[in-house]
């Protein structure tokens, strides 16, 4: 089944060339927002700072992750149907079997973390296993499996601490020059240094968000496809991403950091522009399924 995840090798290749990207954009900004403000500090802290973050991130992405959502870890005596289902579909996609989680949450929903296959997890929640039927169910852990199958779990991690970063040196930018951070004489170029820092400042963590959110829309359609093919029953994901999308249940423990690695967008209710969805349109997944089946 190994066909199925043609495209493992171009996120490996794009997460390691993001990698590089961010290394190269923080240095830049710390570069500039030091000159701006005479302050050599920030171009040190801002090296440090993302080599510090990026190696945090790789090794302990998944159990910050799992805390913030408050998942625990099940054996396979504390639900047999689900293990069986998570077991048969990693020998048909030959995957290793994946630490399983299940998150206190009555809004059904899933995620899967890690940074390969083999230190994978795939979390549920309780509101999925109560709502849906098994080949719902199914279609749901094959979407999962897909994100690992597809290895852009990783590039999703890499991705969340670009943006998290460069708002955090924007923020720390902002706030050395307007409360004392004013080394540099403000006359001349040092005016204008000054300004372009702050259209930079405001622009950058703006683009990095719509960066996040449009790899985010693709992947997820992606997973969707090989999720289909992995069942070969497209109907069975088609019809828990409609009941998914409906349900209106609040999730306790989310927030907009972890948001992109939910199946569905778990901020039920509210509504966003095009640009800024975490998620491609529902409809629009279950169109390209139901195509799919005829």
């Amino acid at each position: 089944m190994a066909t199925l995840y043609t495209q493992a090798d171009s996120n490996i290749r794009k997460t390691w060339l993001l990698i590089s990207i961010f290394f190269i954009l923080v240095i830049a900004l710390g570069w500039f927002f030091s000159r701006a403000i005479n302050s050599p500090g920030i171009l040190v802290f801002a090296v440090f700072f993302s080599v510090l973050m990026s190696v945090g991130s790789y090794w302990y992405s998944d159990k910050i992750i799992l805390a913030m959502t408050k998942a625990r870890p099940i054996e396979k005596k504390d639900n047999p149907e689900l293990y069986r289902i998570v077991e048969n579909l990693c020998i048909a996609a030959g995957l290793p079997l994946p630490r399983i989680y299940i998150l206190p949450e009555q809004q059904p929903n899933a995620f899967a973390t890690g940074r390969d296959a083999k230190h994978a997890v795939v979390a549920v929640t309780q509101g999925l296993l109560d709502k849906l039927e098994k080949p719902e169910l199914e279609g749901v852990i094959s979407h999962e499996l897909s994100h690992i199958g597809n290895k852009d779990m990783l590039l999703s991690t890499v991705i969340v601490v670009l943006v998290g970063f460069i708002s955090l040196i924007s923020d720390w930018f902002f706030r050395m020059t307007f409360f004392g951070g004013r080394g540099r004489d403000r006359e001349g170029g040092g005016n204008a240094l000054a300004l372009i820092g702050i259209v930079l400042a405001i622009l950058s963590p703006i683009i990095a968000v719509l960066i996040q959110l449009a790899i985010s829309r693709k992947r997820e359609f992606l997973a969707d496809a090989s999720g289909a093919l992995l069942t070969r029953y497209p109907e069975g994901l088609a019809s828990a991403l409609a009941k998914i999308a409906v349900d209106r249940t609040p999730m306790k423990n989310v927030s907009t950091v972890t948001a992109h690695l939910y199946i569905d967008n778990p901020f039920k209710g509210k509504k966003m522009l095009g640009l800024f969805m975490t998620h491609p349109p529902v409809e629009q997944r279950i169109k390209m399924l139901r195509e799919m089946s005829v």
